[in-house]
């Protein structure tokens, strides 16, 4: 790619050694395809995708970085591949990030996304020369009151199931690396949280979530279940926070003393739609399935906006694509990949150059 096209802050990442934990999800894919398009040198460690079809292996990505399967469960082997490849910046995004997961298998929720955080951030502290770690936490970290008012940074935090709490203790352990450790050159960790709503995009195949949801049902003839047809959350493009979460990690290489904190990444028109908005719009654009609603579904935050003024002000992160851009593009990846037998890896580039083209004019 020439440099002369590169935005502001992809520049910044251009041949940096960036060390992606969580790299086989479907966030990962995502932000893996971004690095590497904007020349970046990327490791990715993760365990195996857990879902079939998946985004990592419709994009044949192993075959463009290197690629580590591992748990971040696992220090001595988390800590051999960060030695070895001696990153510039870290991306973690390896999480159990399902609420209704977290119920079942609490054990492995507090682990994966508490202790592997400390892993990730006991392994970032071995390297010198570090400039960037941007970790992933969620919007669902605050104390929910269920008022209609956004959240802001500086909003307590909390969480009632098990992943929210998970969170926000994962907060707490990066909160006290910011202010209690260094690099392994003496320097203050350049730490920086990110708290994102809601994503939808091409590519997702979990369990429990929405979009993924839908696209079974159309393809298999099967009803989609809701639990919470009339929950709000704050919904939002992948590429949304992929942008935010590179922007962060080019700005704590610029300077750390302002970006070394937490950031909220919310929708850029403010609006945090219903569950059953989503999937009517949905809906129209492709087709529409038979519903189900589930009874006595486990308990979840029915009421969730983020205040992203600090992102905005101080970042210059603006996402291309509203919510109804969003879920019409998201709807399209789907029905190219599955009635038009597309490529998945010509969608997600398609998808991924007209984002960045509409993001010239904002950040140029």
């Amino acid at each position: 790619m020439d440099p002369l096209s590169l935005l502001p802050f992809e520049a910044s990442l251009r041949a940096k050694k960036v060390f992606v934990t969580g790299h086989t999800g479907f966030t990962g894919s995502w932000a893996c395809s971004w690095l590497l398009r904007i020349g970046a040198h990327v490791c990715g460690y993760s365990r195996a995708p857990e879902t079939t079809p998946s985004l990592w292996n419709e994009l044949a990505l192993s075959s463009k970085m290197e690629s580590i399967e591992g748990d971040i469960c696992d220090r001595p082997s988390l800590n051999a591949a960060v030695d070895a490849f001696q990153p510039d910046v870290i991306l973690h995004l390896a999480a159990q990030p399902l609420v209704r997961k977290s119920y079942r298998e609490p054990f492995e929720t507090f682990d994966t996304n508490v202790m592997g955080t400390l892993n990730v951030l006991e392994a970032a502290r071995r390297v010198a020369g570090l400039a960037a770690v941007v970790c992933v936490t969620t919007d669902k970290v605050y104390e929910n009151r269920e008022w209609a008012w956004p959240y802001r940074e500086n909003d307590p935090l909390g969480g009632k199931d098990p992943y929210s709490a998970s969170k926000s203790a994962a907060e707490m352990v990066i909160q006290s690396y910011l202010y209690a450790f260094q690099t392994a050159d003496g320097r203050p960790l350049p730490i920086a949280t990110a708290r994102g709503g809601n994503i939808i995009g091409g590519g997702d195949w979990s369990e429990d979530r929405l979009v993924p949801d839908f696209v079974r049902a159309v393809t298999d003839g099967t009803p989609i279940t809701l639990r919470y047809p009339e929950a709000t959350r704050p919904w939002q493009h992948v590429l949304a926070l992929v942008q935010g979460y590179l922007m962060l990690a080019a700005k704590l290489i610029e300077s750390p003393e302002k970006a070394s904190r937490s950031w909220n990444l919310g929708p850029a028109d403010g609006r945090a739609l219903t569950v059953r908005s989503v999937l009517e719009s949905l809906a129209d654009t492709w087709t529409r399935p038979e519903i189900n609603y589930l009874d006595n579904p486990a308990p979840e935050a029915k009421l969730l906006a983020l205040d992203s003024t600090l992102a905005r002000d101080v970042l210059h992160w603006q996402p291309a694509w509203d919510a109804d851009e969003t879920i019409v593009r998201t709807a399209e990846w789907y029905r190219d990949f599955y009635l038009a037998a597309r490529p998945a890896s010509d969608i997600t580039l398609d998808q991924l150059e007209a984002w960045r083209s509409a993001l010239r004019p904002a950040v140029a």
